[in-house]
Formats: C-alpha cells, structure tokens, sequence
C-alpha cells in the first residue's frame, strides 16, 4: 500500500524490536462463534486473511480459555493441546500471506462463564449470568491458571500465531482477581491491592519465559473499570510499571466492566470517548498503548496517534463492517469506508445468543466464504425502487457485480429509514451508512432518478426489478384517532407537524422509544454533557471512574405507553436495549404498559390501566404502532411477467430491520 499525507501517523510502521507492525492499526477481539469448534477454522481463517488484505496490521483473535473452567461457553474455545493448536496453522498461514500479524488472545471467563464448571477468584456470583456463584479457586488452582495461561501461549506459538493479548479486562477473570468487588481471598493472592495484582503479573512473567523474547505479549488493561469496589488510578498505574518489567510488548485499553451500568461501545457513545484515559497511562510506561472503543474513522484514529494519546488504535467493529477500512485510507479513499455505526445489532447481540457474529452495514463479515459476490457473466438492466438502506445496498451491489442499475425513490434524497433514524440522538453515526451508499452509488455507476414515482409501465424493458420500497406508519383503530393533535413518527421526526410539551407515544418498539429520545433531548450531544450525563470522571478522582450522575432537564413531559403487559423495551437489542430505557428513565419518561386504548378527544388520551380508567392531559399523540409494507407495484408487474424481487420492510414490515433488509438485499445481489 502506499502511504498518503492524510495519515500519516496512523500509517506508520511501528518497531517492536523482534518484528514490526506495518502500520498502527489492531483489529480488536471479539468472538465470533467461529472459534468454538475445529471445523469452522477455515471460515475464521477467511474471515481474517480478509482483513490482513485490507492492511490491518495485526488482528486478535476471540478469547481462548487456558483451560475447561475458565470457557467462556460449555465446551468453548480453548487452546489447550498440540492436535488443535496445529490446526489452527489455516488461520495464521491465511493471515500471514497477506503480510498480517495475528494474535491469540487467552481469556478466562471466571465469574462469567456460561456454565456450572467455572472458577472464580472468589464465591461471588456475577449479575449477569444465570448460574450459581462460581467455585473459588483454592491457592494452588491459582497457581496451575498462572501455568495453563503459560501453556496456552506455547501451544499458540506452535499454532503459528504472532503472539497472544491476555485478556485483563472487561471483568473477566484477571480483573476479577485485581479488585475488591470480587476478590475477598486472604491467602497470598488476595487482601491487599499488591497481593491481588500478583495474579497477572505472574501470568506476564511466565508466558514471556515460555514463549522467549521474540513473540508479542500484549495485555488488555482495565484502565476505567466504571464499578463500584474498582482498582485506584494509582493502582492501575502500579500494575502497569510492574507487568511491562515482567515482560509485555504492548499494552490494549480495556473500558468497563461487562456487569457496569455505563455504556461504552453502542452508538450514542462519543467517538473516541474515553481515550483520555489511555493518554493518562501512557507516559507512565515505556512500552507502546493502545486506544479503543468508539473509533471508527481514519481521521479520529490519526489524531489519536498525532496528539500522543496512544501509540496504537484498536478496531473490532469498524473492520467488520469494512474490511478494507486501512487501505482506502492509505489510498485516499477514505469517503469510499462503509463506517460503523456501532448498532450492535450484528456482532454483539448475535454473540450474546450464540449466533454467528457478523455486521448490519456488511453481511458479508463472518460469511466471507459463502456470500460472495463474483462478476456476473450475464450482464442484466435491473431496476430498484426505493432508496433505503435495501434498495442501496442491492443496488450498489448489483452494479458492483457488472448489472446495469438503476435505483428510483419518490422522495427528493437517499436514505428512506435511516434518514429518520440519524435525527435521533445518540444515533447520528447512521448519516455514515447515507454518506457510504451515496459514494457507492457513484463508484459503481447507478442511474439515480430522485423525486420519481414510478408506475409499472415505467420499469418496462428491465430483466429483473427489485421492490424496497419500505413501509409506511400503521394507523391503529382507536376512536379518535382523526384528532388534530394525533400525528405520525414520520411526521415527527421529518418536522412536518409541531409537537406540544407534554406527549403521549403510543407505541414502545424500538421506534417508540426513538421517538421519545427525539422528543427529550437534542442531537449532537457534547463528550463533557454525556460524562456528567452517565456519571463518568477521571479515575484518579474516583475508582473506578464513577460519580453521580448530572440529570439535565428534558425538552418535554414524555409518557410512553404499550398494549402488552410485559416490561416496556423487552424487544430492543440484547446489548443496547438498557441503554435506551435507562435513558428514558433518567428523563422522567412515565412508562405505561398493560394499555387499553378507548377514546381520543378533546380532553386528551383516554386509557385504561389495570381495569382503572384514565385520561392523559396531553398535547400531542404520536403514532408509534407499526408500519404497513409498501407493495402497490408488486401484483402489477408480476401481471405483465416481470420477475419481481420484494426485499426490506415492502417484505416483512414488522418492526423496523435494517439487519435483514441490508443482508437479504445482498443476498439477492449475490444471486442476480
């Protein structure tokens, strides 16, 4: 690749001594579900050997126990003998013929693992699994940890890896045994902070003298646990001074504990919200650091380098969503990135139910074997109607294989649902996907026609036509419904109508509690405003980084309602849903469930509640009751014989999916 002037930081090699990384970008770890058996290696090896491709200078792998209590999952991954570090030579070969670097990363679950085998640095049961309190490992299980971690990095380097990244952070096992909170021992592993941090600094001072010299040993740091009973800053600072003496090559920013109550990964975090923290570290330390969470374009990623606050950027999302995020910034191709939009709903939620992990905006990651997208031989005019995020992904992919494309929407600009879902605090990425399609749509040649609504006779002469034109609001039947103060989301969000203070939103989807976002607070929230909002400091005033939380005054009086009686925002992501509730809820959002809705007049929004009537004094009513597919061209020109593809919400209109819609369109593009 060649080096630009845009980034020049960021596209510098860096000299570990024994090797040297081509530039300054780590592909994060984040499990997959490809690594828990032998026999998807080969898809995990495509899955990386893509992303060496795209110049990724060295890649961690998902957590690998250094034995069966530290599994993250029943018979989880692990690398615990020669017969299956030797088969992983797929993996490191594939990554290696594209002048990558990759890295095994040993995680031990502890408290956190997913099954009734697990050890602990105590008994004390983790909130967020449903088993009993882990086994506390006795002195000498500790001991033989320290020696498995050991083991694991020998048979790692049998495996070809370039090194292993020991996972210390997010509340795993290695943090556990560091602080108070869940680590109550009194033998030589516990009742002090220096007895508790000998846990890890044994681990780094045995894998390096079982592995030598010229092998990277990087360690994942909780640098801002963000719970209570937390490590001191000066603590965090001690146990860095003492494993780079003990022999690490790098050391990784880890963000919050899994069980913290602040968010650090989804979208309405800051970009590059808590590098102010590896900034802290790193004049402490002589060996290179790392920043992450929340980067996710070269230009954030190369002042980061510029300004001193890392030595290292690490990305996990953002290279799955483009796997070639590296080299279109060194070729001058950064408008060209399809940018993450840290939605989640692909990666982390999929992991979090034992799905294969993949990406919203790129369906492709993690199947990189079987969607794949080839030149067509047959060379075919294809129309596309609607321009939201289906009809722009199969359009662009179309073209992209060689059809000729052209893509018509009715309205006067790209984007259909996520041109309202970018209005939304806290979701302002999703501007990103537009801006990547509307280049797309360039690089690839479609024929745009905006403002057109199109009639069958129109879409005459095409091989194949594909319908994504989307939906449109459902309008429930309730008496009243008619009145001049009920309106739509669109409406809303588009700033048709003007809303009042005090509103009712009917409807708690994940479009409801948009809405009610929408209606509290402004976009384009300051990092200070979300700290004070979310009660975040500097660690050295506070351990852990937690303070009270600062409750600015909301924009409105929001009651948010639902029909079912279960608890409002059940249905939202596995990984972001509390986000959104605890938002909504620290706004002063009334939410009521179990609704009846009987009557709308003049005097307001009449409902009943637990065989109790009621009537909500309120300005506006909005409609947040679901959507109707639009498919008024479908049975037309299936009448003429045109072969017909419906995709998006003019398929499956039930609660908003760009998920399936972006990857059902690329499938169909795949096939076409």
């Amino acid at each position: 690749m060649t080096q630009t002037s845009a980034y020049p930081h960021l596209l510098e090699p860096l000299d570990l001594g024994h090797t040297t990384l081509r530039n300054r970008v780590i592909m994060g770890s984040m499990h997959t579900g490809m690594e828990d058996r032998a026999k998807h290696l080969p898809e995990l090896a495509a899955y990386f050997a893509e992303r060496a491709r795209g110049g990724v200078a060295l890649s961690v792998t998902g957590g690998y126990a250094p034995n069966w209590h530290g599994w993250l999952l029943p018979f989880g991954s692990q690398m615990t003998s020669r017969r299956f570090a030797d088969k992983h030579r797929v993996v490191t070969d594939a990554v290696h013929e594209h002048d990558g670097k990759i890295v095994m990363q040993l995680l031990h679950a502890g408290r956190y693992g997913y099954h009734p085998f697990k050890r602990g640095a105590s008994s004390i049961k983790s909130p967020i699994t449903p088993f009993r309190s882990p086994k506390a490992m006795t002195t000498k299980e500790v001991d033989r940890t320290v020696d498995d971690f050991a083991a694991s990095a020998v048979l790692a380097r049998r495996a070809g890896y370039d090194g292993v990244e020991i996972m210390g952070s997010e509340g795993y096992l290695i943090n556990q045994m560091l602080t108070a909170r869940t680590n109550d021992r009194t033998d030589r592993w516990g009742g002090s902070a220096e007895r508790r941090m000998r846990f890890p600094v044994e681990i780094v001072q045995r894998v390096r003298e079982a592995v030598g010299d010229d092998f990277i040993v990087m360690y994942r740091m909780s640098l801002l646990d963000l719970v209570d009973d937390a490590q001191s800053w000066d603590e965090i600072v001690e146990l860095a001074h003492r494993i780079e003496t003990a022999g690490v090559s790098i050391i990784n920013t880890g963000i919050g504990w899994h069980e913290a109550r602040i968010p650090t990964i989804v979208t309405s975090v800051p970009r590059a919200a808590f590098t102010n923290v590896t900034a802290k570290l790193r004049p402490e330390v002589s060996v290179p650091v790392v920043a992450s969470n929340r980067i996710n374009t070269p230009e954030v990623a190369e002042q980061i380098i510029a300004s001193g606050q890392a030595d290292l950027v690490s990305m996990a999302r953002p290279l799955l969503a483009d796997p070639f995020f590296v080299q279109k910034a060194a070729e001058d191709r950064a408008d060209e990135i399809n940018t993450c939009i840290a939605c989640n709903q692909a990666c982390l939620d999929h992991t979090f139910v034992n799905k294969r992990a993949s990406c919203l905006v790129n369906p492709r990651a993690g199947h990189e074997t079987t969607l794949v997208l080839t030149p067509t031989r047959t060379v075919k005019k294809i129309a596309v109607v609607g321009a939201g995020p289906a009809g722009l992904a199969a359009a662009t992919e179309l073209a992209g294989r060689g059809h000729g494309v052209e893509l018509f929407e009715a309205l006067d600009e790209l984007g259909g649902q996520f041109r309202l879902a970018m209005q939304i605090p806290g979701k302002e990425e999703f501007t990103e996907t537009i801006r990547y399609y509307s280049r797309r749509l360039d690089v690839t040649g479609v024929k745009v026609h905006l403002g057109t609504r199109v009639t069958p006779a129109d879409l005459d002469g095409f091989d194949e036509v594909v319908i994504a034109t989307g939906v449109e609001p459902r309008i429930p039947s309730i008496p009243g419904v008619d009145h001049p103060c009920v309106v739509d989301y669109q409406q809303v969000i588009r700033g048709e109508v003007p809303v009042g203070h005090t509103v009712a939103v009917i409807g708690a989807g994940g479009i409801g509690f948009d809405v009610s976002e929408f209606l509290l607070h402004e976009t384009g929230e300051s990092l200070e405003h979300w700290m004070a909002r979310w009660g975040v400091t500097d660690p050295a005033l506070e351990r852990g980084g937690l303070t009270t939380k600062l409750k600015a005054p909301p924009k409105r009086q929001v009651l948010l309602l639902q029909r079912k009686a279960t608890e409002l925002g059940k249905g939202l992501g596995k990984t972001s849903g509390w986000v959104h509730r605890q938002t909504l809820k620290d706004s002063g959002v009334e939410m009521i469930k179990g609704v009846t809705y009987d009557l709308i007049n003049d005097d307001g929004l009449h409902i009943t509640v637990d065989e109790q009537s009621r009537v909500l004094d309120v300005d506006t009513i909005v409609l947040c009751t679901g959507q109707e597919s639009v498919r008024d061209l479908v049975e037309p020109l299936e009448a003429t014989g045109t072969p017909v593809h419906v995709i998006g919400g003019a398929d499956v209109a039930a609660e908003l999916d760009a998920k399936r819609a972006i990857k059902q369109a690329t499938e169909l593009a795949a096939r076409l």
